[in-house]
């Protein structure tokens, strides 16, 4: 089972569930260095470079050489960074889309004829609850998981024929590094210009999100990911995690004029 993201928090977690529900894991992360604690413990450590087509193919045909199948990909690369659309430098954008999105649709496209032969397997996506919400200098950030979710949906239409599934896991508050590293991209971003406030504003409501008591552990993910893979039947989407259930259900219940008033008050962002 190849993971793309596996030297901590989600990541981490699900390689070691995973494990424990009989799998074979490959945990993949840039740096192989940082599975040498998963390495002792029996899973198998896999360079590899989202952004980087030769490295998923060398991957995936380094899974199939050695076991013969591939049973399940769960795609867990990504990372936020938030900014104001008007500051954001595109490249910044597309580098969002190709790590978020571009990795995980390709990564599903190496995995398919595999699991296609096989006439099984399941896909994991983890977008976010942000893959429903929305909020303030979060739109790079957003619309990556939006476009997850879509693509996920379609997905799962295509393969279904095959006896393939397709899951998204939609996380909300974990208790993971992804805050405060969001937090820090703002920093970068928020000079004085036009929208210094708001960004100012975010920095500080992601550092404390991010060290708030109430996030979930990351093993609430693993556990929703372990139930959609050994399930007959799984759902097609699990949101799981401090919040998600309930800000998306506010999403679909306000209007668009109320959920933006909510979630401005909400993440402390005031306007200029």
């Amino acid at each position: 089972m190849p993971r793309a993201g596996a030297s901590s928090g989600i990541g981490e977690s699900t390689a070691r569930k995973l494990q424990s529900l009989g799998f074979t894991v490959y945990g993949a992360a840039r740096r192989v260095d940082r599975l040498e604690t998963l390495a002792k413990d029996g899973i198998r450590p896999l360079a590899m470079d989202v952004t980087d087509n030769q490295s998923m193919q060398v991957g995936l045909a380094r899974i199939i050489e050695e076991t013969g199948r591939i049973d399940v990909l769960v795609n867990n690369a990504g990372y936020g960074s938030y900014g104001a659309l008007e500051d954001v430098d595109v490249a910044e954008g597309r580098r969002q889309f190709e790590v978020n999105v571009f990795g995980a649709i390709r990564l599903a496209q190496l995995a398919l004829p595999r699991m296609r032969a096989q006439r099984s397997g399941t896909i994991v996506n983890i977008t976010s609850m942000g893959g429903k919400i929305y909020t303030p200098l979060g739109g790079w950030y957003h619309g990556t998981k939006f476009a997850l979710e879509a693509l996920s949906d379609c997905l799962r239409l295509e393969v279904a024929p095959f006896g393939i599934d397709v899951v998204v896991i939609e996380p909300g508050g974990i208790a993971t590094e992804w805050g405060s590293i969001a937090a820090e991209h703002l920093d970068k971003a928020a000079g004085s210009g036009a929208h210094a406030k708001q960004v100012a504003a975010m920095a500080k409501s992601l550092r404390s999100e991010a060290s708030a008591n109430r996030n979930s552990p990351p093993s609430v993910i693993s556990d929703a990911i372990g139930t959609a893979v050994t399930a007959k039947r799984p759902k097609t989407r699990y949101a799981v995690g401090f919040g998600a259930k309930p800000l998306i259900a506010t999403r679909k219940i306000l209007a668009v004029r109320q959920f933006d008033a909510l979630i401005t008050r909400a993440t402390g962002v005031p306007r200029n």
